[in-house]
């Protein structure tokens, strides 16, 4: 019975992943010479997760390991063109709530993706901005609820990624199991919650609530996005694997780093229609 159960989540959790985004994982003959990448840590009022120094210290770590730049941040004044044109990633570092002052900071965000940047998530990200559909829209969905701290299983769906390629089909998790609302539709999902493995009494009714999405990737607006939802815990920060997991993610969105190009920015104000 658990056997057909996997295959069951396995193969439904499938029609979560929309093509075109699959490449393969190269780690090791990534050129991260003259990388440099903004780490954003500001939280609105509201929870703020005492993760986000540990957080912050392990990509400066893969920074020095890897010899790419690595420049950490609060203020919001950051967020403009001239600063912004120095990064070839952005990463949202538990960002949580409003983390903008101004609508030019907003825009300033908007046209640094339409410009090809990346940007990267981490756990409490997908309740920054939560009323902005734009932000929504571009990091692929918004925190609903979690469930309680506990164990559960991830089932890995794409291997085929830098941030997932050292990890096993199965990855033990001892974490917060989000669960998300307005969800982007053409997001490629690359991990799932096993949902039959968390202790929760009102879980999602995605395929039946055998799966959720954990970590996805896709491309949006001219850019290219990664979020994990895995990383409440300091401790797990200082994880070999789970540093690994976010730097395949900013490797992904950074691609095969293209100059950014803001002759095909076009943002005015936060509330521009959406692509669709």
């Amino acid at each position: 019975m658990r056997k057909k159960q996997l295959l069951f989540i396995l193969f439904a959790s499938v029609l979560w992943s929309c093509a075109g985004t699959k490449e393969t994982a190269r780690s090791n003959n990534f050129n991260w010479s003259n990388i440099r990448v903004l780490v954003y840590t500001k939280n609105g009022t509201g929870y703020v997760h005492d993760n986000i120094a540990s957080a912050s210290a392990a990509i400066r770590a893969l920074g020095a390991q890897h010899g790419f730049k690595v420049d950490v941040s609060d203020n919001p004044e950051d967020f403009n063109e001239a600063n912004l044109k120095q990064y070839n990633a952005l990463v949202f570092n538990n960002t949580n709530n409003n983390v903008f002052t101004t609508d030019a900071q907003k825009v300033a965000l908007m046209r640094y993706v339409e410009a090809g940047g990346g940007f990267v998530g981490l756990h409490s990200a997908t309740g920054t901005e939560r009323n902005w559909p734009w932000f929504k829209r571009m990091i692929g969905a918004s925190f609903l609820r979690h469930a309680k701290h506990q164990p559960f299983t991830e089932i890995v769906i794409d291997k085929n990624n830098a941030s997932t390629a050292a990890l096993p089909a199965l990855w033990q998790a001892n974490d917060e199991c989000y669960f998300f609302k307005e969800v982007n539709p053409d997001l490629h999902v690359l991990l799932v919650h096993d949902l039959s493995s968390v202790d929760d009494k009102d879980k999602p009714s995605f395929y039946g609530g055998a799966s959720s999405p954990s970590v996805w990737c896709h491309e949006w607006d001219g850019g290219r996005q990664w979020y994990t939802s895995l990383g409440h815990d300091s401790d797990t920060y200082k994880n070999p694997v789970f540093q690994q997991h976010i730097l395949g993610g900013i490797q992904w969105v950074i691609g095969q780093n293209k100059p950014l190009d803001y002759s095909k920015a076009h943002a005015k104000t936060p509330e521009d229609p959406l692509p669709y």
